[in-house]
């Protein structure tokens, strides 16, 4: 059966199956070699692995083919995907991203990019008034994060997408929270699909691992060679932990999504809780929107606290939930993002778009819903006192 007629469970699953052509090996080799011996003057398919590496071919292959689009390039981090996109950029362009992102994204704009006469704007990209005004004849690229990190508001891609082709825009969408299996951006109108594949693609909190998906096969090609010339890309041994790690995806994103749903439900209505930000909720702004465009709700729940000021009461009562940062694993963690993800943002900024303190992102592992549900209230009820 052809892969395109496939679903995108099946693809996940047979990423790099029946793919070593010595010994027929159903899991890929890892192959821990730098260079490729070859006779005479002649170099075969592999000459160095900063290049390519017979692991990480069938991964990139795999993620191209589950996203849609024409390649794909591995890098050693999120990060190291997000400044390959930048790089396709040049002095004097511009960006215009989604306002509450990733605290990452937004200092290596203002600490790198900036000092090499990159320029960006912030906006609310839910809102297309406000995206097309920040628009400039330098602009070449936008940036969306749709749930955002860490409020979960949902951006409206194929309406930003029509923009972005009206003037001749780049369109790169982070999916980190939603993956190819709930979100497809590609298919939405992006030009650019970006991972931080340490979280639910590899899904085990135990490699570190960006994606950098290409709709345009020329656009590929340009990725690949910036992968190459700057050299942050995925060794073999951590390009195959990943894709172990994906070949569970769609298993592992129906039980943490489940568990999602029902904590989020928890939460609203407990009293200690002030919001709770999550796309499965009714009440959520961009619930019928982040519905038509996904086939999910995620495992990402963000909510408020009354007390503001009890956020670290809160985690050191946890016994099940773990405090720590990144998301995405098989264990449950919370974050607080005004001083941890977020913490790059000025403080004026943060308050601003609503990232405040007591502000806590949960990212929902699979432990038994009715144990996380104990530990989160019995740490939501200490704080009554």
């Amino acid at each position: 059966m052809k892969r395109n007629r496939l679903h995108p469970e099946s693809i996940a699953v047979h990423i790099g199956v029946g793919q070593d052509p010595l010994y027929g090996a159903v899991s890929t080799p890892i192959y821990q070699t730098v260079t490729y011996q070859h006779p005479g003057q002649e170099l075969g398919r592999y000459d160095y692995s900063r290049t390519e590496n017979p692991t990480r071919t069938p991964l990139a292959e795999g993620l191209a083919a589950l996203e849609g689009g024409a390649g794909a390039s591995l890098f050693s981090s999120g990060m190291a995907a997000i400044v390959a996109l930048f790089h396709l950029l040049k002095q004097g362009d511009h960006v215009v991203l989604t306002e509450d992102l990733y605290g990452g994204t937004y200092r290596v704009l203002v600490d790198v990019f900036d000092h090499f006469g990159l320029e960006y704007t912030f906006v609310d990209t839910r809102d297309l008034t406000v995206l097309e005004a920040a628009i400039r004849p330098q602009t070449r690229l936008i940036f969306l994060e749709s749930p955002s990190n860490p409020l979960l508001m949902v951006t409206d891609i194929r309406a930003v997408s029509r923009l972005a082709r009206q003037h001749n825009i780049w369109l790169a969408v982070d999916n980190t929270f939603m993956t190819a299996l709930r979100q497809r951006p590609i298919d939405l109108g992006a030009d650019f699909v970006v991972y931080s594949a340490t979280k639910y693609l590899a899904g085990h909190n135990d490699v570190l691992a960006g994606a950098l998906v290409s709709q345009d096969p020329d656009l590929a090609v340009r990725v690949a060679a910036l992968a190459n010339t700057t050299g942050g890309v995925l060794a073999p041994f951590d390009a195959w932990l990943v894709m172990r790690g994906i070949k569970t995806l769609a298993v592992r994103l129906d039980r943490q999504e489940a568990n999602a749903q029902a904590i989020a439900a928890f939460l609203a209505e407990h009293p200690a809780v002030e919001r709770v930000f999550y796309p499965g909720l009714a009440g959520h702004a961009g619930h019928a929107l982040h519905r038509d465009q996904t086939t999910g709700p995620g495992a990402m729940v963000s909510f408020q606290l009354k007390d503001r000021d009890r956020h670290a009461d809160m985690m050191n009562a946890l016994h099940l939930v773990l405090p720590a940062v990144s998301l995405g694993g098989t264990e449950s963690l919370i974050t607080h993002p005004f001083t941890e993800t977020h913490r790059e943002f000025p403080e004026e900024i943060r308050l601003t778009l609503g990232i405040h303190p007591g502000l806590m992102r949960l990212s929902v592992g699979l432990e038994n819903v009715d144990d996380l549900i104990d530990d989160l209230g019995q740490a939501l009820d200490s704080l009554k006192g």
